[in-house]
């Protein structure tokens, strides 16, 4: 796929996870929806993958302690491309060994850009400090801290961008 044709996809799931993390809130499934429509696989399969990560809010539950739910969902859209399937579960081409590949690769721009990927470190680092927010007072003030302003929205682009970027180096968005 041509450098130009990459850059404009991987703008168009930054500015849709941005737009819809401001929108609609859920930073895994807004993650994955900026890739569904992004890359143009929104399908029966790409809908359940959505649908499973409404719990992956807020680092599970909206509880802040587990990973990033924009991480999560990109993690997941890159086992949608590669990933092993049930019906091969012993998987002797080593499938999930280039998943793991690729989501490390995720995890590393993760780390480069915030130092980690757990959702209340990524509020220290971008906010200043965690919030509880299931707590509506420390939700208002994850609100006041720019959460759906600039700093969560942000977050979930980067991690729709960068799947994007990440798929289309390995060539499976040539696929």
């Amino acid at each position: 796929m041509e450098k130009k044709t990459v850059e404009k996809i991987a703008k168009k799931a930054y500015d849709l996870g941005f737009n819809f993390e401001k929108e609609y809130r859920g930073c895994a499934q807004c993650a994955i929806a900026a890739l569904q429509d992004a890359l143009e696989v929104r399908n029966p399969e790409t809908d359940a993958i959505f649908k499973a990560a409404t719990g992956m809010a807020g680092g599970g539950a909206r509880q802040i302690d587990g990973n990033c739910g924009a991480y999560a969902g990109g993690t997941m859209m890159i086992g949608y491309h590669v990933g092993r399937d049930r019906d091969n579960f012993a998987d002797p081409e080593q499938i999930r060994m280039e998943n793991f590949r690729l989501v490390k690769k995720l995890h590393q721009r993760f780390i480069d850009e915030f130092g980690t990927v757990t959702c209340s470190e990524i509020h220290t680092r971008t906010m200043g400090r965690p919030f509880y927010i299931e707590d509506p007072d420390e939700f208002q003030k994850f609100e006041d801290a720019g959460a759906h302003t600039d700093k969560c929205t942000r977050v979930v682009a980067l991690a729709a961008k960068w799947s994007t970027e990440i798929l289309a180096e390995e060539g499976y968005l040539d696929k």
